[in-house]
């Protein structure tokens, strides 16, 4: 993948940026349990998802205001639970590259932007640009945030890279008419073992024309 036209990364936070699956997983394994609803399936698609979109399809028969309580109960189970949270591999020598190229960063993010803050933090990762599932009416897999961060560093999404661990991130990247980079043995335009190799193909690139 050329890489040379790419001005701005935008990230993902949960499972790109930082090492939070476990937690994650706890919390809808607890909240699964406390709505009686299955938490294998919980699981299956709850990655990368904003809350309140995988609590209504979980349990499609719950109305708005149920909806945002449940939501609401599924985050609360997981602010205060960092004790294994931590940046993924490579994610600080990817920062330091990109700080060396000039290039600017973004996270955008299905967590709201208390637990978004708790978690970069535990990571030690602190972003110029931070886009929660609060800054926006439609999340992932809807293009909205993507789009929202490029504008605020002022650079066109078709020169962005996006780089997700979920199959629902990448399609929003797509949606927003960036380029994708993806973990997990997903399906991106380029695909990345882990972000140190992300921080090699960028110092590699040439420069833009």
């Amino acid at each position: 993948m050329d890489l040379s036209g790419i001005e701005a990364v935008l990230f993902d936070m949960d499972g790109t940026l930082v090492d939070s699956d476990a937690a994650v997983e706890r919390a809808w394994e607890r909240w699964a349990v406390e709505y009686g609803t299955d938490p294998g399936a919980a699981l299956a698609i709850a990655h990368g998802s904003p809350a309140d979109r995988t609590v209504r399809r979980l349990l499609p028969g719950l109305a708005g205001t149920a909806v945002a309580a449940a939501s609401q109960r599924q985050l609360a189970l997981q602010y205060d639970d960092l004790s294994d949270v931590t940046a993924t591999p490579g994610a600080h020598e990817l920062l330091l590259t990109l700080a060396r190229l000039g290039m600017p960063w973004a996270v955008v993010t299905s967590a709201d932007a208390r637990l978004a803050r708790a978690r970069l933090g535990a990571a030690g990762i602190e972003p110029a640009v931070l886009v929660t599932v609060e800054d926006v009416s439609v999340g992932k897999p809807a293009p909205e945030g993507y789009l929202r961060a490029a504008a605020l560093l002022d650079v066109s999404p078709a020169r962005c890279l996006v780089v997700e661990d979920a199959e629902v991130g990448l399609e929003a990247g797509r949606a927003a008419g960036a380029m994708t980079a993806a973990l997990k043995g997903l399906d991106g335009d380029l695909r990345l073992d882990d972000l140190s190799y992300l921080a090699y193909q960028l110092e590699s690139a040439p420069a833009a024309p």
